[in-house]
């Protein structure tokens, strides 16, 4: 019984140990959704596109609002509405 015990021990000791923690961003190999629309946001407004780039600022909000996307997309929809220049967005 102690050596089943300490076998199963010790096969512990060599398995991997893997924590929970967010992947490196720079090693992702896809966007998350909200990145993805904000992409497709970025490229709205470079073509003058507006009413799209505004339209898919407010999916992203409503889809997913505790995304780092999300918060950016409040503060633009914010200038936008004061009338203030959004043109510089805010950077990642």
């Amino acid at each position: 019984m102690k050596a089943a015990l300490l076998v199963l021990l010790l096969s512990f000791l060599g398995a991997p140990f893997q924590c929970a923690s967010d992947p490196d961003p720079a090693r992702r190999m896809q966007d998350t959704p909200s990145e993805a629309l904000w992409n497709l946001a970025e490229r709205f407004r470079e073509q003058g596109q507006a009413e799209a780039r505004e339209e898919t600022l407010r999916e992203i909000v409503r889809s997913y609002p505790n995304s780092r996307e999300a918060e950016r997309s409040r503060l633009v929809l914010h200038e936008d509405h004061d009338g203030e220049p959004a043109a510089a967005s805010p950077s990642p």
